[in-house]
């Protein structure tokens, strides 16, 4: 038996006959582009996060870039962020001309270190980007009272956390701005790029929704620089067809993070399982853990046809592209030793027991391995030492 990380052919076969109806419904309507799917899934999107206003568009990039545009971000400003993050979230600073400054991370729910952020901020700084990886939120109540005292807008990075809560407030409710994924491996997802940005605010909304095409309202009448970032109706009748199923997989997603942890609490001198903050509901995304000997834990489930990923192998401010930034080996300890150490087990709602007991089942095989060799290197070095001190003895 094989465990995939994710396995979009499953998925789709179990809600085919609602997905192909979405999209026949979509051709056979002639409207492809800012139609009645995509106002309907905007509607339902916003009223699940308990009212406010959904921007579709065309990426979750897309989404943090429009709402960094909508606060007036550009190349003169700077924008606090994670380095432990998808690129993307950078990406999206990068379009603006802003700066990325980067925080460092939590070494146990390796989220923003909110005690770190005040201390970043300057006259420059123009926005906050909260990352809420991996399934949680970040601890939004500190920050925001840190935004506060600085004027400072925040937008909230949920493309892994749609669903989540902190202290009973959905994870995108508590930023001016969030930026929503809806790429087809996140817990809602489409079957291409697709994205979202969420306000409260009206007006914030009408900005938006110019700002995603070309700066107008009214065709042909521009009145902002704009780009072209639309959520096309296929893909947004696939997300109306998915939306009421967002908490039940997300349910299942907790479920197999359980069976996870059951499984794996025997291991808990190799194995570091999630760590899920009090204050929040967690949506699991991802099932990341942290162990000493990742790379080797990853062949050894590759050899076992057990498919692993790293979410992040390279923090942004390691990578190539975003070395005239200046940061150094060092910059973010925390960071850095995390990202050598994580791996992210398959995580999907069709997971099933059986593929499940197969992860466990590996990992235990591999560190009973890794104790069997330790043991007998033990012996080995022991019953050398003790031959040489007998012929030593000997010798006198």
């Amino acid at each position: 038996m094989k465990v995939l990380f994710g396995d979009f052919k499953t998925h789709y076969r179990k809600y085919k006959t609602e997905i192909d109806q979405a999209i026949a419904r979509v051709l056979n309507s002639g409207h492809f582009i800012l139609g009645s799917e995509l106002e309907s899934f905007e509607k339902d999107f916003a009223a699940a996060h308990g009212g406010g206003y959904t921007i579709g568009c065309a990426s979750g990039t897309e989404a943090i870039y429009l709402a960094l545009a909508a606060c007036h971000v550009t190349s003169t400003d700077e924008v606090i962020v994670v380095a432990h993050t998808a690129v993307p979230t950078i990406s999206a600073i990068s379009m603006t001309g802003a700066t990325p400054v980067f925080v460092d991370i939590d070494p146990t729910t390796y989220l923003m270190d909110i005690n770190k952020v005040e201390a970043l901020i300057t006259p420059k700084t123009k926005a906050i980007v909260p990352v809420h990886l991996y399934g949680q939120m970040v601890d939004m109540q500190a920050l925001l009272k840190i935004a506060a005292r600085h004027k400072i807008p925040i937008i909230e990075d949920v493309a892994q956390a749609t669903g989540a809560s902190y202290k009973g407030a959905m994870a995108g409710t508590l930023g001016e701005y969030s930026a929503f994924s809806f790429y087809p491996s996140k817990n809602i997802g489409a079957f291409g790029d697709a994205g979202a940005v969420f306000t409260k605010n009206k007006e914030q909304f009408e900005r938006l929704l110019m700002l995603r095409n070309y700066g107008q309202l009214k065709r042909y009448h521009h009145d902002i620089v704009g780009i072209n970032s639309r959520l096309d109706e296929i893909q947004a009748a696939i997300l109306q067809c998915r939306l009421p199923y967002l908490k039940e997989w997300n349910y299942k997603r907790n479920e197999i993070a359980a069976r996870y942890n059951n499984g794996l609490s025997v291991l808990s001198d190799f194995v570091r399982t999630p760590a899920v903050h009090p204050d929040n509901e967690h949506v699991f995304h991802l099932y990341v853990v942290q162990v000493e000997e990742r790379d080797a834990l990853q062949n050894y489930f590759l050899d076992k046809g057990v498919q692993t990923l790293i979410h992040y192998p390279t923090p942004a401010h390691m990578q190539k592209a975003y070395s005239y930034l200046g940061y150094k080996n060092g910059s973010l300890p925390i960071t850095e030793h995390i990202t050598k150490r994580i791996l992210s087990l398959p995580m999907y709602p069709e997971l099933t027991n059986e593929q499940i007991d197969l992860v466990i089942e590996t990992t235990h095989n591999f560190f009973n391995e890794r104790r069997t060799k330790l043991t007998l290197i033990t012996a080995n070095n022991t019953a050398q030492a003790f031959g040489q001190t007998s012929n030593i003895v000997a010798a006198h």
